[in-house]
């Protein structure tokens, strides 16, 4: 197989060797750096779709027209870098008869000559593979894009050494460089502990039962963030139904779960303040509605009367029934004002301070039941609260105790605070006559409900308190027992 350019190899091995690589779809060539000279196979023609001699065989054809632009530096670099009898497999970009531009790879060798440096080598059409590669680098790029847009890591588990593999990207979630290698224990102690037990619970039943699992918790990284994770795990089973492999992926979810608790509080609120307007308005309807109409009635019978001595005893009614209407209104007017005073700006109120000052407004209440009154705030001294609302709660609690003291017993009321976490819990116990939860448990903080013959017993200091309470974002709760006593907790914050 002769080359063009009008002579051919002085070698004859190296014309053999043109004839082979022209017949498996392939080509040679030959540039001499100093006069220029480019000679190419039959099968150099072929690779790129020619026919032989179809296009000039010139120094400028090649560099200027078949030769990708971008690909020049790193040819001609070959050249000049590349140490004599040596090859050097070198990928360029030839521009073919049909189909554009194809990738191919090409070996460079040297050796010189009378007439200068000639460098030679073979070119082999590589474009499938080089696409595949490239399609395959392409896909990794996506698939590594795509796992650090959804923040999540995967890890393998062999159960025979329960040796652990963690993903590049979930060392990023741990906050570790992944040159640390971190046993299963040690991975689990990254998630927060009251969320241990749950995850390796659900390891221990994915090896023995092969239980798959999805579960979201809490996760805190090695540079201390504390974030929300959807941990999920699917066992690999052998032939015999032994799981031998757990597969699966953490991923952060902190963002948006904190979004979705953010809402649900919202919405939850929301329920809870639409519930307590219901009842509002059901309070207003119901209430006024039956003191507006015992008014109409007993002045309408006033009018129709004439007997001074019955004319007298109609307005005592009607100055009976206007007082209850006002004593209503007043209660109305409060639970308005609880809705109202949740933007008033909150101050860090001392619990010892305000409980005095309340004993001390209740002193002869207290004194005229020899009532003991013990309190321990030291559990959490201070809070940032609105101050009318806890000088109000603490007051009907007061209040409520020494109301309803049981006549067999001096009356003992504790009153105490708690930290746990983030919440701080206000507690408030007696050994009163207590309340017949299961009867009444339901209606305990309902406006105008009475669970006892007590005189002075309206229903609603406890009302008002769970209201001032839970506008606030805290809740109360209650525990007694008939003729034992009563205790409240109160979640503050």
């Amino acid at each position: 197989m002769s080359f063009s350019k009008g002579h051919q190899f002085s070698d004859d091995s190296k014309q053999h060797l043109a004839q082979i690589i022209d017949n498996i779809n392939a080509g040679i060539w030959e540039y001499n750096t100093t006069t220029r000279d480019i000679k190419w196979s039959s099968g150099f023609y072929t690779v790129l779709g020619y026919e032989p001699g179809e296009i000039e065989c010139s120094n400028h054809i090649f560099f200027e027209h078949l030769l990708y632009h971008e690909d020049k530096p790193a040819f001609l670099a070959a050249l000049n870098n590349q140490p004599a009898s040596t090859g050097k497999p070198l990928q360029i970009r030839l521009l073919t008869k049909t189909s554009g531009y194809h990738w191919f790879e090409s070996t460079v060798k040297k050796y010189t000559d009378e007439t200068g440096h000639i460098f030679y080598g073979s070119i082999i059409n590589i474009n499938q593979y080089k696409q595949a590669q490239i399609q395959a680098a392409h896909n990794d790029l996506l698939y590594n894009e795509a796992i650090k847009i959804a923040k999540l890591g995967s890890w393998e588990i062999n159960t025979s050494t329960m040796s652990l593999s963690l993903s590049k990207q979930l060392y990023d979630i741990y906050e570790l460089q992944n040159h640390v290698k971190l046993s299963l224990d040690e991975a689990i102690s990254f998630f927060e502990p009251a969320y241990r037990p749950i995850i390796k619970n659900a390891l221990d039943n994915a090896i023995e039962y092969c239980q798959p699992y999805e579960l979201e918790l809490l996760f805190r990284t090695a540079k201390n963030n504390v974030i929300w994770v959807r941990a999920k795990g699917i066992p690999i089973i052998d032939d015999f139904g032994r799981c031998v492999t757990i597969r699966g992926i953490i991923q952060d979810i902190d963002n948006k779960k904190r979004k979705n608790l953010a809402l649900e509080s919202s919405l939850n609120l929301l329920t809870d303040q639409n519930r307590r307007l219901q009842n509002f308005a059901y309070i207003v309807s119901h209430n006024l509605r039956s003191h507006t109409g015992n008014l109409q009635f007993m002045v309408k019978l006033h009018d129709d009367t004439e007997v001074p001595e019955e004319r007298a005893e109609m307005f005592s009614h009607i100055k009976s029934i206007s007082d209850s209407l006002n004593a209503t209104i007043e209660h109305l007017n409060e639970i308005v004002k609880i809705q109202t005073e949740i933007t008033n700006e909150r101050t860090v109120i001392n619990f010892e301070i305000l409980f005095k000052n309340i004993i001390s407004a209740l002193k002869s209440n207290i004194e005229a039941l020899d009532a003991s009154i013990d309190y321990d705030f030291s559990g959490c001294p201070q809070i940032n609260y609105i101050p009318a609302y806890m000088e109000s709660i603490l007051q009907n609690l007061l209040t409520n105790s020494l109301k309803y003291s049981s006549v067999d017993r001096r009356p003992a009321i504790k009153c105490y605070t708690l930290k746990e976490r983030n919440r701080i819990y206000l507690i408030f116990e007696d050994n009163g006559i207590g309340i017949d939860l299961e009867r009444f448990g339901d209606k305990i903080f309902g406006m105008y409900k009475t669970f006892h013959q007590n005189p002075d017993a309206k229903g609603i200091g406890l009302f008002i308190t769970r209201n001032q309470i839970e506008a606030l974002g805290g809740s109360i709760k209650v525990d007694s027992t008939v003729n034992i006593g009563t205790k409240f907790t109160i979640r503050l914050i």
